[in-house]
């Protein structure tokens, strides 16, 4: 059984962060298993709607979408209605079709900056994947390849900026760790988590990001 159940339960009780809903987001460093999780948390939320932060950076704002994230997805769900926003392709560099994001109960919005300053205040709960950086950014140059080698060097050194500036790891209300199987959760702030829960299942563990 996935023990996930006793997080769910904690995140369902929390009181809404943004109009009706109550956002979730899960932040870390690229390469971490953000997407992953997002993913297994979303699942027994009731399929609660994921926001990919990938979708509306773009190849010249790395981290400059917080403008978008307000006035397409924020914004129009704490009015209690459906978000809609244009995803960002990354290998046409440019945006698509829009999509649509309910305002559900709880709505997960996985990436890296997803707990930045702008966005906190919209946030029920800040959970922050708990892998160093030079691990993370390993692990996703190895899941991308060689032919995003140079992606990656911009990337490391625009992302190594941004937390200097504005960290979310000091603010995360729980630090998640992968195991080998399955996952584990510190509860409260770093400074002060100190409620160790473990998940005991893990549905692909050949993917680990």
């Amino acid at each position: 059984m996935n023990d996930l159940s006793r997080l769910v339960a904690r995140l369902r009780a929390l009181p809404p962060s943004c109009g009706p809903v109550r956002l979730i987001a899960v932040d870390g460093h690229a390469g971490s298993g953000k997407s992953t999780f997002a993913a297994r948390l979303a699942a027994p939320l009731g399929d609660a709607p994921v926001l990919h932060l990938d979708d509306l950076a773009t190849h010249e704002e790395l981290f400059g979408w917080t403008g978008r994230l307000r006035d397409q997805v924020t914004g129009p769900l704490s009015r209690g209605e459906t978000a809609r926003y244009a995803p960002y392709d990354w290998t046409a560099r440019s945006f698509g079709p829009p999509r649509s994001l309910a305002a559900a109960p709880l709505v997960v919005i996985e990436g890296v900056g997803a707990g930045r300053r702008d966005l906190r205040p919209a946030l029920a709960h800040l959970l922050w994947m708990d892998l160093p950086a030079a691990e993370s950014w390993e692990r996703g140059r190895r899941r991308d390849g060689p032919a995003l080698s140079a992606f990656w060097d911009g990337w490391t050194t625009a992302e190594a900026a941004h937390f200097s500036a504005d960290p979310s790891r000091p603010w995360a209300d729980a630090l998640v760790r992968q195991l080998p199987v399955g996952y584990e959760w510190l509860e409260g702030t770093p400074a002060t988590a100190g409620m160790n829960h473990s998940v005991t299942q893990c549905d692909d563990p050949e993917r680990p990001y």
